[in-house]
């Protein structure tokens, strides 16, 4: 397993934390899509982290290089357009949809 292949898995230890709801990875840059019920509604919260490995052990960082930048934008817009599909997903279950011009009249 090639550590910038976007097909490959890597299990990083979260220690009993609370997993993402959803994670973006693209080589070694990782999105982690955290959502949090407040009494305005549902809020995503993202962490970003690349991963590198240690000898036999992979670990990672929130700190990137010059070279992680591209890819690092590439991951967070992939993770805002998600997290806006599930806004639009809420929005569309939440609204009735909206009359046509001469609907209701």
């Amino acid at each position: 397993m090639h550590p910038l292949d976007p097909e490959a898995t890597f299990t990083v230890p979260m220690k009993n934390k609370a997993k993402p709801i959803h994670e973006v990875r693209l080589g070694s840059i990782k999105a982690a899509v955290w959502r949090n019920k407040t009494e305005a509604g549902v809020r995503y919260n993202v962490t970003v982290s690349r991963l590198y490995k240690d000898g036999d052990n992979w670990q990672s960082t929130d700190s990137f290089g010059r070279d992680d930048l591209l890819l690092l934008a590439k991951v967070a817009d992939h993770t805002h357009s998600w997290i806006f599909a599930q806004g639009q997903e809420q929005d569309s279950t939440a609204m009735p949809a909206p009359s046509r011009p001469g609907e209701g009249d």
